[in-house]
């Protein structure tokens, strides 16, 4: 007789006691089955958990949404294209503080926790710090009892799986949901139609009507997010697209044409396949569109019919209630069809004209801007936006007409820079909708991430809206949750800031952090966190030799780069780093090498699938690597590692073992970051530059605790000029590194085009653009400092502290709080 037949199965949906428990997840095998009866490895473990967690949540879940509708409170709805949640269950059990009961029911199993929570699969939602960030502020909304909602797109593959092979990254389809996710509930009642293509047809008084085109379906599934220690349970509402039967030609396919019978099937499947799919093509334009309307539309549908359903308790249900009800955010540009999509419903549906539509839309409406590179600041084809949403592409041209007559009206001395503000750019070469000036013509409220990105914003991005509407600006610098961050993938760490503080408050109350600053040179606490560091640094080496099959010394200094492959976040500069190290190293005596401060250099991220410098940049890690690790010379003393497919769950395992990070963009080009607060919250010393958070991050945890190097942002204009007028004198070092890669020492592939990036004055593609050479050769000078102070344990592990200590502001409760008060209007409302 096996561990899971010794338990009975009964149902006991809410019980915290270990044996109920046992006694629901075995119900769960054997009455919500998934798999053959006589299976229940860890895999059906995994599953028939989830789901007797799923059981707490739906209960909190049910209660949040009627206690919400009985209330009727001001709710926030954020629109994001991505989410990048992580696995679910460890989160769960730990928010609801019933991670021992859970722990302690799988040991009746003869199953370990942890080893359950590694069978589920990362959900597939997102790629980046935009849908990490997205995330963590769904968690702060829940634990501040906040009523609000997240609204996204369910991929079915997301953005790739990444795996390294002889010719470097290669992207493979993801398969979070080959089997299913058990988190999800699908609403078959939650079902709105959208619309692509067709016409705009004029009645006889003038009103306007879309008709015509095709029509999809999107069909709701809700993610339950719990607050952490609270009653309250939100949701996050992913969109999937369907096709009715009706859509199904069963003439077509008697016929034999089974292809075209189920034409719109095969649309509507394309929608939800991929995160960002290629936009070479007019294809790949029209399906990110496609998409971006997709989520705008359902997401406002769904909005308005809830807020019908609540107007016919109360008695006025005027439409100018709608913004004392609704707040709307936009997590970048990608759903700004929020704002044409609201008008148009507003309108031609509900009936209002343009004025009121307009008041109404413009007090719902908010815009987070999170970058100020240019590419990632949306431009349409106004012909695709024309072909797509024919009567969107009218509200937006009666948008800019507006617009351009009031600044005409009211102010006659920004007529000369009407051009440039204008939501419309008419270049007869390349006519576009832009849409960040469409965010902020229309919004009440623009954000940067970081006090140096917002001031960047006001002061050069959108300093001419500034002058006609100086209030609409604000900043609220990022966050992270410290439940995720520290509490459930730090344990160790996290036990011992319990036991100094003398209370787990900090959980939910960041700033108590700077408690640990009176104990920075105590000798016990000292020990204390170099064995709980040492912990983490040995399973983040198990993890390394797992996945790639290199060992790495956990005595070695653990110095790491996660995050997206970009040339602007110069994982080049880093690479180039370890490049001149090497080299260095190869030269040294024996004698002098043994002197050296080990290191193991780890860089994970995904290059997207068309950016061919992102991908050398991985090819040119896994080459060095390649020669480096297996250079017996050398190989104690540095070793670097690529770790391949880069996403939440690895994160959670990389950032407790870190030791240094590397957060070293070019300034002025990270809006905020926010692996690097992550990073700072697990006691990990960060060496970058003056960029995003970092300029916050390093006032917070004290600038002797931070390695700061390479130009200002104020500074970066003006280098680029003096390249471009042939001033720029290259460092002998940064040479000597790009000289050495040209030499084949990392083997045959050509890396000319990804080198010549860095050379020449200007041009595309050449001119070093992101100022690698600039910065190399004080990030040099700083990793040498990097290397000294490392081996003053002491030194460094007082530093180390300090990092946590003074991580308490970059709490995304504190972000979301003030989201809350100063942009949204809306208030904790407590589950009773």
């Amino acid at each position: 007789m096996s561990a899971a037949d010794k338990v009975k199965p009964a149902a006991s949906p809410a019980s915290e006691d270990p044996s109920a428990i046992a006694g629901n997840i075995s119900y769960h095998a054997q009455y919500s089955p998934h798999f053959s009866p006589l299976a229940f490895g860890p895999e059906q473990a995994f599953y028939a958990t989830a789901e007797s967690v799923r059981d707490h949540l739906l209960q909190r879940w049910n209660d949040t949404y009627l206690h919400f509708h009985k209330t009727d409170p001001k709710q926030t709805y954020y629109l994001s294209m991505e989410y990048l949640q992580g696995r679910a269950l460890t989160n769960a059990v730990g928010n609801l503080a019933i991670t021992g009961a859970y722990a302690d029911a799988l040991k009746k199993f003869g199953y370990e926790l942890e080893a359950i929570a590694g069978q589920e699969r990362d959900a597939a939602l997102g790629n980046g710090g935009l849908g990490r960030l997205a995330s963590c502020f769904l968690d702060s909304m829940a634990t501040l009892n906040l009523p609000s909602w997240g609204y996204g797109l369910r991929y079915r593959y997301g953005l790739f799986k990444q795996r390294i092979a002889k010719e470097g990254q290669e992207e493979i389809a993801e398969d979070w949901l080959d089997k299913f996710s058990p988190w999800e509930i699908v609403r078959h009642d939650v079902v709105y139609p959208i619309r692509f293509f067709g016409h705009v047809e004029i009645s006889p008084d003038g009103k306007r009507k879309w008709a015509g085109g095709e029509v999809l379906n999107a069909l709701a599934y809700d993610v339950p997010i719990p607050g952490y220690k609270t009653k309250n349970a939100i949701s996050l509402r992913l969109w999937d697209a369907t096709a009715t039967a009706e859509d199904f030609n069963l003439f077509q396919f008697n016929d034999g044409q089974y292809e075209s019978a189920a034409q719109l099937h095969s649309r509507a499947q394309q929608i939800c396949a991929v995160l960002y799919p290629g936009d070479a093509t007019e294809e790949g334009k029209l399906l990110r569109l496609k998409q971006q309307y997709f989520l705008c539309s359902a997401s406002l549908q769904d909005i308005i019919f809830r807020f019908k359903e609540r107007k016919a308790d109360r008695v006025s249900g005027k439409w100018s209630e709608f913004p004392s009800k609704v707040a709307v955010q936009m997590n970048d540009t990608h759903p700004t069809l929020a704002i044409p999509e609201l008008m148009r419903l507003l309108m031609d549906v509900e009936g209002l004209g343009w004025d009121e539509a307009w008041a109404v839309t413009n007090k719902t409406v908010a815009y987070t801007n999170h970058t100020v590179l240019p590419e990632a600041l949306e431009k349409w084809s106004q012909a695709v936006m024309r072909k797509l949403l024919p009567r969107h592409m009218e509200i937006i041209e009666e948008i800019d007409k507006r617009f351009r007559e009031m600044v005409i009206s009211t102010r006659k001395d920004m007529e000369g820079k009407i051009e440039s503000m204008r939501v419309l750019d008419n270049n007869p070469e390349k006519p576009v909708v832009r849409m960040a000036n469409l965010c902020v013509v229309a919004g009440h409220t623009v954000n940067g991430v970081a006090e140096l990105h917002s001031n960047i914003l006001k002061q050069e991005l959108f300093a001419d809206y500034v002058s006609i509407w100086p209030n609409k600006f604000q900043n609220k610098t990022n966050g992270i949750t410290p439940r995720r961050w520290l509490r459930f993938c730090n344990p160790e760490l996290s036990e011992i800031v319990t036991k100094w503080l003398k209370t787990d408050q900090w959980t939910s109350n960041l700033d108590l952090l700077t408690g640990l600053r009176k104990f920075a040179d105590d000798e016990k606490l000292h020990a204390e966190w170099a064995a709980a560091k040492l912990a983490s640094k040995k399973r983040l080496a198990k993890h390394v030799l797992d996945v790639t099959g290199v060992t790495i010394d956990p005595n070695s200094l653990f110095d790491i780069q996660i995050k997206r492959i970009h040339e602007y976040k110069r994982q080049l500069m880093n690479i180039l780093g370890a490049v001149y190290r090497y080299k260095k190293l190869k030269e040294m005596s024996a004698a002098d090498r043994q002197k050296v401060t080990p290191r193991t250099v780890m860089v994970g991220g995904k290059a997207f699938a068309t950016y061919t410098n992102a991908k050398r940049i991985v090819k040119l890690v896994n080459d060095v690597g390649a020669v480096v690790n297996n250079d017996a010379d050398v190989n104690k003393y540095l070793k670097v590692v690529f770790i391949p497919n880069y996403n939440v769950s690895v994160a959670e395992v990389l950032i407790p073992g870190s030791e240094l990070s590397q957060h070293i963009s070019t300034a002025g080009m990270e809006a905020s970051g926010t692996s690097n607060m992550k990073f700072s919250l697990n006691g990990c010393v960060i060496i970058g530059t003056l960029d995003g958070a970092n300029v916050e991050i390093r006032e917070e945890v004290g600038q002797d605790n931070f390695f700061l190097f390479g130009a200002k942002a104020d500074q970066v204009a003006g280098l680029r000029k003096d390249r471009e007028n042939g001033l720029f004198k290259p460092d002998p070092r940064f040479e000597e590194a790009k000289q050495f890669i040209r030499s084949g020492a990392f083997g045959t592939y050509d890396y000319t085009p990804l080198l010549d990036s860095l050379e020449g004055n200007t041009g595309f593609g050449r001119g070093d653009y992101f100022l690698v050479g600039y910065d190399f050769p004080s990030y040099i000078d700083a990793q040498a400092r990097v290397d000294e102070a490392y081996k003053d344990k002491k030194k460094w592990i007082k530093m180390s502290i300090l990092n946590t200590a003074g991580s308490g502001k970059f709490s995304s409760d504190r972000t979301i709080d003030q989201y809350a008060k100063e942009i949204w209007g809306i208030s904790a409302c407590p589950v009773p």
